[in-house]
C-alpha cells in the first residue's frame, strides 16, 4: 500500500516541479540591455539598442570617473569576421576625416568574449543573450595615452575585462 502511495505521488511531485520551475527560471539579458562594470576602476559599459543602422551591429557607452562618457560602436568586418569595437570621444558632429576620427577615437579593437567556463567567443550582435564577460584587449593602455585621461578627465584606468552586472529595463 506504502508502494503504491509512493508510487502515485512521484508523478504529483513532478507536476508540481514543472509548475513551479517556469517562475524561478529568469530569462536571459539580452546583449542591447547588458550592463558591465570593471571592479577594479568602477567603469561601466552600457548597451543600448542600435535601432535600423546596416553596418553598426552594437551600440554602447563606457562610463568612467569624473563623470567621463565614451561613445562606443561595434562594426563586423568583411573577410575574416570579427566584432570591431570603437570608443570615440568628443568626435566632431557630421562628416569628418579620417584623421579626425582617428583623432577622438581613443580604442578600437575586436571584442570578445568569455563564459563560465572559460570559453572564449566573439561579441554576438543583438537579440543574443549577453555574455558573462567582455575582453577589451590593450584597453586600459591605449585609454592611459588619450586625451580624455588625467586633467579634467577620468583618472581610474579600467583593465580590460567587463563583467555582466545586470540588465536594464
Amino acid at each position: 500500500m506504502m508502494a503504491r502511495l509512493l508510487g502515485s505521488a512521484k508523478p504529483a511531485v513532478l507536476m508540481a516541479g514543472m509548475v513551479l520551475a517556469p517562475a524561478t527560471v529568469h530569462a536571459a539579458c539580452p546583449i542591447e540591455l547588458a550592463v558591465y562594470g570593471d571592479t577594479e576602476s568602477g567603469s561601466e559599459i552600457d548597451f543600448t539598442p542600435t535601432g535600423t543602422s546596416a553596418v553598426v551591429t552594437n551600440t554602447f557607452r563606457m562610463i568612467l570617473d569624473n563623470n567621463v562618457v565614451l561613445n562606443g560602436i561595434v562594426m563586423w568586418n568583411q573577410g575574416v569576421a570579427r566584432p570591431n569595437g570603437a570608443l570615440m570621444y568628443k568626435c566632431p558632429e557630421g562628416d569628418t576625416t579620417g584623421a579626425e576620427l582617428a583623432a577622438c577615437t581613443p580604442w578600437h579593437g575586436v571584442i570578445y568574449t568569455s563564459d563560465d567556463k572559460g570559453s572564449i567567443g566573439l561579441l554576438p550582435a543583438e537579440g543574443v543573450g549577453a555574455p558573462k564577460t567582455l575582453i577589451l584587449p590593450d584597453l586600459g593602455p591605449a585609454l592611459r595615452q588619450s586625451s580624455a585621461y588625467g586633467g579634467s578627465g577620468f583618472s581610474k584606468v579600467p583593465w580590460d575585462v567587463f563583467t555582466l552586472k545586470g540588465c536594464q529595463e
